[in-house]
């Protein structure tokens, strides 16, 4: 079975609107637990701009499946990873003027910095995935840097316009993913992933998490919450099986 990692940044989007206290991404986390989600994942930005210390703080109390906490490689946001201690970091990269992320991690641009990062949090207990393009050499380098997983980016496979481009990129995928399993990774993949193109990636062999979050708030617009992401969880585990 491939574990769902709920990501609720969306729903302090929302919230920050207004400037306002609802909706609360901590009663978000816990309907989404309701509806079976293993995960629960949000992103600490450096500007704040939906997800707080304060829902980070509350989320690390209350959640009972899985927390992730993506984030960047700042000091700040490292050291409260470090504080927090979630089960799970994330390394993603992060712009200022991005509406959401835009790619994967470069993990060649600033190699001792990060392999400090990644001892420091495992040091601490936590287990670290790198958020990266399904390329050879940012994976290889994700093994000796010392990651415990890749979350394989699905933007590009998710954003294409036509059949042929969508199947070019699942390659790529597929080919990402047998290198990082044959490297003795955890494969995850996320960003982008809807109700309907999630089904072939959950048949790359060996996948073992997907974090999605937009497609499944926005259905939770008209369904609820809990519901949503009952029904994600349900395609995608029935696709494994086809």
């Amino acid at each position: 079975m491939i574990e769902l990692g709920v990501n609720i940044d969306h729903v302090a989007t929302v919230r920050q609107a207004r400037k306002t206290v609802e909706p609360d991404p901590v009663w978000a986390a816990a309907l989404a637990e309701l509806g079976g989600a293993d995960t629960i994942t949000v992103h600490l930005r450096e500007d704040r701009r939906h997800i707080n210390d304060r829902d980070v703080r509350i989320l690390r109390e209350t959640v009972r499946a899985k927390l992730n906490l993506e984030m960047s490689c700042a000091a700040e946001i490292v050291n409260i990873g470090c504080e927090i201690v979630p089960d799970q970091a994330t390394l993603v990269p992060e712009k200022r003027n991005e509406i959401t992320t835009e790619g994967g991690l470069d993990l060649s641009a600033a190699r001792p910095a990060i392999a400090e990062i990644v001892s420091r949090l495992k040091n601490r207990g936590i287990f670290v995935s790198a958020f990266l393009d399904p390329e050879v050499r940012q994976i290889e380098t994700a093994k000796e840097l010392g990651f415990d997983a890749v979350e394989l980016h699905t933007g590009t496979y998710s954003n294409v316009k036509t059949e042929s481009e969508r199947q070019k990129e699942l390659v790529r995928l597929i080919e990402g993913g047998k290198l990082v399993t044959s490297l003795g990774m955890r494969l995850h993949a996320g960003h982008g992933l809807t109700y309907h193109n999630v089904l072939p990636i959950t048949k790359i062999p060996n996948m073992v998490e997907l974090n999605i979050g937009h497609s499944i708030i926005s259905r939770a617009l008209y369904v609820g919450l809990q519901n949503a992401v009952a029904e994600m969880k349900r395609l995608m585990n029935a696709g494994i099986n086809r």
